[in-house]
């Protein structure tokens, strides 16, 4: 299913060390919703607000650490890092003070989900859990708006992310 969730670069050991524990935080979160669902809970909306109020402490982070208050551009260099980019993979197809338009090549979440054997279904629902902590970190700016496109966890090659501005 996700045979194009392979990294290409995989010679920084720093980078290697971080998605580890990517991994190993996935591992984590797609294990204990796994166990909330087996016990009849509704694991979804639980993942859902616990994973977007992680976002929001992140991005009051991120607000903090921007140089320019209310600015796309600020915000994607402060959000996505040289290191964050290397480690998820992310091509910056776009960004300038209206959009912030990004691709994933890869996803240290879906290598760990890939390793406890979740089926496609679940995965790309723990996918968009997952992304619910970018939707918290969006709306800590209330001129942005977060969209997800194509997923890794749903099959395709390269995960689409967009921040836009709004009317």
């Amino acid at each position: 299913m996700c045979a194009f969730n392979q990294p290409k670069n995989t010679d920084d050991a720093t980078i290697n060390k971080v998605r580890g524990a990517i991994v190993h935080r996935g591992l984590w979160m797609g294990l204990i919703l796994m166990e909330a669902k087996k016990r009849g809970l509704d694991w979804e909306s639980i993942g859902h607000q616990a994973i977007f109020d992680t976002g929001c402490l992140h991005g009051d982070g991120i607000k903090e650490r921007m140089d320019t208050e209310g600015s796309m551009v600020s915000f994607g260099e402060t959000f996505f890092t040289e290191d964050v980019r290397k480690i998820f993979e992310i091509e910056v197809k776009k960004l300038d003070e209206s959009e912030l338009v990004l691709e994933y090549g890869h996803c240290p979440l879906v290598a760990a989900w890939k390793q406890i054997g979740v089926d496609s279904e679940v995965m790309a629902k723990l996918c968009d859990i997952a992304m619910s902590g970018d939707r918290g970190i969006a709306s800590r700016f209330g001129e942005f708006e977060f969209e997800l496109g194509k997923t890794i966890a749903e099959g395709h090659p390269v995960c689409e992310v967009k921040f836009s501005r709004r009317a």
